[in-house]
């Protein structure tokens, strides 16, 4: 067994063990899940144990899925140290972006890993931009325009908020991919700049609207 898989099936043994005692623990599951009130009032842990948290066990499996398909590609660039700082990086900014967005509403609550898997998704998407993937597993689609078109899909449901889904988080974890990435792969601003543009312009334009009271 290499060191990826070793590191890979580490960090998804920890997602479902954890998620696992959730699912059949509401105590544990409440005292570590993320909740704005506690957070501020000084529950830090949340930040990071919340992400090991899950709703069911759909919400697992998409999320460790992802999780195993992307992290091959991510360490073969950054090594499994990089690989390391791109997931918990993801995964830091992912809630802390959530916290800043939701910090004057006091009872939301959210739980899940994919802040840190996108983080992983959006650093395969800038290391590999000409890969492709499978929309609904079926349609073939250039990993860029995926990585651009979800970004605008979180600002939109973000504003829309007509679910329950942590979209800030997504779009945080994707910021941490993207931001990370480029400081552990500098090259990749000369070899795909065009992409890295491309890729910024919803970061761009979350912020802008933010400031703008839009969100």
């Amino acid at each position: 067994m290499g060191g990826l898989d070793f590191i890979v099936i580490a960090i998804i043994a920890a997602n479902v063990l954890i998620s696992f005692k959730g699912f059949n623990d509401y105590e544990f599951f409440n005292r570590y899940k993320f909740e704005i009130s506690s957070i501020k009032g000084g529950d830090k842990i949340r930040i990071l144990s919340s992400a090991f948290l899950h709703v069911d066990t759909t919400h697992l499996f998409v999320n460790m899925l992802t999780l195993y398909f992307f992290a091959s590609s991510v360490v073969s660039f950054v090594g499994t140290g990089g690989f390391l700082l791109i997931y918990f990086g993801s995964l830091a900014l992912g809630n802390l972006l959530s916290l800043q967005f939701h910090k004057n509403e006091p009872y939301y609550t959210a739980v899940g890993a994919s802040g840190a898997v996108v983080g992983v998704l959006y650093a395969a998407i800038l290391l590999q931009p000409d890969m492709m993937l499978g929309l609904f597993f079926i349609i073939p689609i250039p990993a860029y325009v995926f990585g651009i078109g979800y970004l605008f899909y979180s600002i939109w449901a973000m504003k829309a908020r007509r679910d329950n889904v942590g979209h800030d988080a997504h779009f945080g974890g994707a910021m941490g991919g993207y931001f990370i990435t480029l400081l552990l792969s500098p090259w990749v601003l000369q070899e795909h700049l065009l992409m890295v543009v491309l890729l910024a312009l919803p970061i761009v334009v979350l912020f802008v609207l933010q400031k703008m009271g839009k969100l």
